[in-house]
């Protein structure tokens, strides 16, 4: 199997650099029209394909982006391994603006958002204790390191609904739940790339420390634009690292991910939705075809 590397970015980081025989795709989907095109090349001769989550010139917002048609999108490319890079606020001191979090947990607080490819007619129940791909995650670290910013290894993401920055009740709140950094797009985007049985890894970048801080300013917009100004050439030098890192030919994911659906799905066959077992193509093939 060939890899291909899915990369949806956020804001901040709308291109990759170097991509070869680059071309803006468009990809039709039974779950509506993705964020924008996605942008398919080869990078060091592996597969790519970038997909702008806000749409090119930031048109959604989190609450709009289409999680379900990008991730299906994606899919029917043929990507084997998704890296969510966006922008966040530390809820943690250690975690500086500039910095870079590896997400390996989620604490999902949005509440306007179809989260699931599945329902009546097809249920199905994917296993989320461990949300993102250690083998994926680790390539990102690593990628990460080499462009020299400070990356931490693991943290927890609390993913709000937005567009509005939080209240400090509420910062303070999710600090106190052990919670290491907040944003708003990451759910239920892992969610359904677990559905999707696609390997996903989530790279935060630090832009400021919300509004929980006593000695920062409340979330400032342009304090947010110039760090993630500065952060851009670092996330699209850690995504050309990628590559070599992961290599052209990929091996079955040892945690899983790309079989996350065995025995995930409870409907009985004579009890399907033919409907929506025909918009499930690309998502659940692989396991209702067998």
């Amino acid at each position: 199997m060939q890899t291909m590397i899915g990369v949806i970015g956020g804001s901040g980081v709308y291109e990759i650099d170097g991509l070869q025989d680059a071309v803006w795709t468009k990809v039709e989907t039974p779950w509506g029209t993705p964020s924008d095109e996605i942008l398919v090349g080869k990078l060091d001769g592996v597969a790519m394909a970038f997909l702008p989550r806000h749409g090119r010139g930031h048109v959604h917002s989190p609450t709009s982006v289409p999680y379900r048609a990008n991730i299906d999108a994606l899919k029917r490319l043929g990507v084997t391994d998704v890296v969510s890079v966006s922008a966040c606020g530390s809820l943690r001191e250690e975690m500086a603006p500039g910095d870079f979090v590896i997400v390996d947990q989620f604490i999902d607080r949005s509440f306007a958002r179809e989260k699931s490819f599945f329902g009546t007619g097809c249920v199905a129940h994917v296993a989320l204790g461990k949300p993102t791909c250690p083998r994926l995650s680790a390539a990102c670290a690593d990628a990460a390191r080499a462009t020299g910013v400070t990356v931490h290894d693991s943290g927890t993401y609390l993913c709000m609904e937005g567009p509005q920055f939080s209240t400090l009740a509420e910062s303070l709140l999710y600090k106190s739940w052990g919670c290491h950094v907040i944003g708003m797009t990451n759910m239920p985007e892992a969610k359904l790339a677990r559905e999707a049985e696609l390997c996903y890894a989530s790279v935060a970048m630090v832009t400021d420390y919300d509004c929980w801080h006593p000695h920062h300013d409340e979330v400032d917009i342009s304090a947010i634009i110039a760090t993630l100004t500065g952060n851009a050439q670092h996330a699209r030098n850690l995504v050309a690292g990628l590559p070599q890192r992961l290599g052209a030919e990929r091996a079955p994911c040892p945690h899983g991910c790309d079989r996350a659906l065995d025995h995930a799905i409870m409907t009985a066959p004579a009890k399907r939705d033919p409907e929506l077992l025909a918009k499930l193509d690309a998502v659940a093939g692989r396991v209702l075809k067998g």
